[in-house]
């Protein structure tokens, strides 16, 4: 592909601008349309696992990462009637000595943005795309300054995207049959640096400090059988938060009790897409493959993904050429990693009380007399590094 055109990527999340970085290091010409007219992202945390940390380092982000991020000890599973330890994952060191970070998401956006401003990939804020259209070998779409023609668009615009659908046509989202809330409250800085997750029937909570304790992120996952609210996201009711997670221990109720404003909205899901790319567009993240947060790989895959598909487009000559060899080399992971996101979020929720006896015991067992038997089964997923191969 000429290097001369530009690579327009639709969304300036994290998938986006780390694509952005990614070509303008290697000589693309690049504009991100963003509808915001800044670059921001609410306020929430993200785990970056190791094999995002090899990302984010091959973008020269490592030390910005150790300035910004809070190294991981472990991550903690926990009864949530007694807050008893059930299964501890020591990822201290991470795959290859890469850690596990925990970061707030708002400072992850604010480097990678710096790192696309000093790729010279050009941010177009405030230009929301409409009017998406494939015409031959181009896509021609609107922006509030006018159409705009382009041989190579990457759809980086999450669930919601407006590119996914000139891809595959109209694909409604499914509601999971759960909902999450968000929240942060103050922490007091002695919050030991892990991630804990208390599991209980139909729900979890999972919470973890950001910003060297200064912050406590807090997610609440909750079973439920409809989600009748306009849209997928609204404010929630702190004390409707309470209520549904009462039965959980003392400590949970503790955290629950600082939460002044909570974020809820509803888990839908979509397919993986089938292709990732027509003609002159191609999907990344979570336009192409919706990710549910069981497994904390919604940040990762897209970083993953950004860079693969800036490989894709440097060593293709046509962006569709770019599209099939990227939904080759990412597909078969991509599934895996949604599988046993889907597999937690079963196991966290386990309603049988004799089933979740068993299980825990299991667990507390496996952690206590082979430990390494406990991060293994995730070894092909923080293992790999995908900056080894492209």
């Amino acid at each position: 592909m000429d290097k001369i055109k530009p690579v327009d990527i639709v969304g300036a999340g994290i998938g986006g601008l780390a694509l952005a970085a990614a070509l303008g290091a290697r000589g693309y010409s690049v504009r991100v349309f963003e509808r915001s007219d800044r670059i921001s992202e609410a306020g929430a945390g993200v785990q970056i696992t190791p094999n995002g940390v090899a990302v984010l380092s091959a973008l020269g982000l490592g030390e910005t990462l150790e300035r910004a991020g809070t190294r991981a000890a472990a991550v903690r599973l926990l009864d949530h009637a007694r807050g008893a330890p059930v299964a501890t994952l020591d990822v201290s060191q991470g795959s290859g000595g890469r850690g596990y970070f925990l970061l707030h998401r708002a400072d992850l956006i604010d480097m990678l943005a710096e790192a696309c401003r000093a790729s010279g990939a050009d941010l177009c804020l405030g230009q929301p795309v409409g009017g998406l259209r494939v015409d031959g070998d181009k896509a021609v779409f609107e922006t509030p300054e006018g159409e705009v023609e382009t041989a190579a668009m990457v759809g980086a615009d999450g669930i919601r995207s407006v590119v996914r659908p000139a891809v595959l046509g109209d694909a409604p989202a499914r509601f999971s049959g759960q909902v999450a809330w968000r929240a942060l409250v103050p922490g007091d800085g002695a919050t030991p640096p892990e991630a804990r997750v208390h599991m209980g029937p139909g729900k979890h909570i999972v919470h973890y400090p950001l910003r060297q304790g200064a912050l406590i992120n807090v997610v609440a996952v909750e079973e439920r059988g409809e989600w009748a609210a306009e849209g997928w996201d609204h404010r929630g009711d702190p004390d409707a938060l309470r209520a549904a997670f009462a039965g959980f221990n003392g400590p949970v109720q503790d955290l629950l009790g600082r939460v002044e404003t909570v974020g809820l909205w509803g888990l839908f899901k979509h397919p993986v897409a089938r292709p990732w790319g027509r003609g002159p567009l191609v999907l990344l993240g979570d336009a192409a493959h919706p990710t549910l947060p069981f497994l904390a790989q919604g940040a990762n895959l897209a970083l993953e993904d950004a860079w693969v598909l800036a490989g894709c487009i440097a060593r293709s000559p046509t962006i569709s050429a770019a599209a099939k060899a990227f939904e080759a080399l990412r597909a078969a992971r991509v599934r895996r990693a949604l599988a046993a996101a889907d597999a937690n979020a079963r196991n966290y929720h386990l309603r049988n009380p004799l089933v979740r006896q068993t299980a825990h015991a299991l667990l507390r067992v496996t952690s206590q007399i082979a430990p390494r038997q406990m991060l293994a089964q995730f070894d092909w997923l923080y293992g790999e590094d995908v900056t080894r191969n492209i």
